[in-house]
């Protein structure tokens, strides 16, 4: 995997990998930036979010759970100090569906957890990542 990211101007820069998708990169105003894009940590949580959600819902499709809204949201700690590394991240998947399963739910999150999701594993040997789960049923 190869990526890289191309300076624009002040401290905005675009950042790219192979796929060929461009991204936004910003620092906060707080610090010279002009709040134009993702923060580089952001990313991470990002990274994080969108890795285990497609494990999840691959594997509650393939259980053939009803699904009909799916949301994965990270809350990640910072550290007060510099460099300001996460100090905690809680990972919270809603599940949104018709006669939704939980065993399914909480067995598809223990997958991605503990064997598919390569953010998860490369993150969780720097910061603690707790999860929990919402099932809520569809209108």
């Amino acid at each position: 995997m190869n990526a890289s990211v191309i300076w624009q101007q002040g401290l905005t820069f675009t950042g790219t990998a192979d796929t060929g998708f461009k991204v936004p990169l910003g620092a906060a105003s707080a610090v010279g930036g002009d709040d134009d894009g993702f923060k580089p940590l952001e990313l991470l949580a990002v990274g994080l979010a969108g890795c285990t959600a497609m494990d999840v819902i691959s594997i509650l499709q393939k259980k053939r759970q009803n699904v009909t809204g799916f949301e994965v949201r990270v809350d990640a700690e910072r550290a007060d100090d510099h460099p300001r590394v996460f100090t905690k991240m809680d990972v919270t998947y809603i599940v949104t569906g018709k006669a939704i399963d939980e065993a399914a739910v909480e067995r598809a999150i223990e997958l991605s957890v503990t064997q598919y999701c390569s953010s998860q594993a490369m993150l969780s040997k720097a910061v603690e990542i707790t999860h929990s789960h919402e099932i809520l049923e569809a209108e």
